[in-house]
């Protein structure tokens, strides 16, 4: 069956229309069909509408994504009760361990992001990785500082991930492989984006799903709980009728 690939991290530049051209259409050219870029909380509904519009004339599905770096659980919550149904895709960046734990737990979390680079500041163990089993959380990893880091700093990096993704396999967590990126130049064709994954412990059919399946499947999943007809997990209305 042929794979539908999914990137979903971009970074645009809302202030550069040609800039967002040039990385959409790369974006196309490799192969890619669905795609998330990366809004702030305080994005308007105008600017999702217009990069919706120019994704559509591309080709590619695009995905409306908002990334949140909260300072504690309570700022977490908050934000999670008024952003929830505004997005199809809630990453957390998990800068403190509480905030990590509090996302791990949360089924309104789609993906967990390790945004530090240092080991000694990364929150994701088996501690983490058993809250985020009973969730809908993802692992997410980006790709882009493995091609823009070198020497020991990368070497410490790819041990932390190395780690981090055998813990998320361990506990079944779907590993999602984005690239980061907010240049052309940087981005990878999906199939070398999966190889790449191999540095860090995914390999063959797993690393090909981190690009394309576990993606398109949380996509799909939300999709599904932000339709109008969405009561519950399995429960759904097909139709409603009058009261009696």
């Amino acid at each position: 069956m042929k794979r539908t690939f999914a990137d979903l991290h971009l970074r645009t530049n809302g202030t550069d229309p040609t800039q967002t051209k040039k990385l959409l259409d790369k974006v196309f050219e490799l192969g890619y069909t669905i795609v998330a870029t990366s809004f702030s909380p305080q994005a308007k509904p105008e600017e999702i509408r217009q990069l919706r519009a120019a994704c559509s004339e591309v080709g590619l599905d695009f995905v409306s994504r908002v990334d949140l770096r909260p300072h504690s659980q309570n700022d977490l919550l908050e934000m999670l009760r008024r952003l929830r149904r505004r997005f199809e895709v809630i990453c957390v960046s998990c800068e403190s361990k509480d905030v990590a734990r509090q996302a791990a737990k949360d089924h309104r979390v789609d993906l967990l992001s390790f945004p530090f680079l240092d080991a000694r500041h990364r929150f994701f163990d088996r501690a983490e990785a058993e809250l985020a089993s009973c969730g809908n959380a993802g692992f997410e990893v980006d790709v882009k500082p493995l091609l823009v880091l070198d020497g020991p700093t990368r070497v410490r990096f790819l041990s932390s991930l190395r780690r981090e993704v055998a813990v998320a396999l361990e506990f079944h967590l779907p590993v999602v492989v984005s690239s980061g990126v907010s240049e052309p130049i940087l981005l990878r064709k999906p199939r070398e984006t999966a190889a790449l994954a191999g540095l860090f412990g995914l390999a063959g059919e797993a690393a090909l799903d981190a690009v394309s399946t576990n993606p398109s499947e949380l996509v799909m999943r939300n999709r599904g709980k932000l339709s109008a007809g969405f009561v519950a997990p399995g429960i759904r209305v097909v139709k409603q009728g009058e009261n009696l």
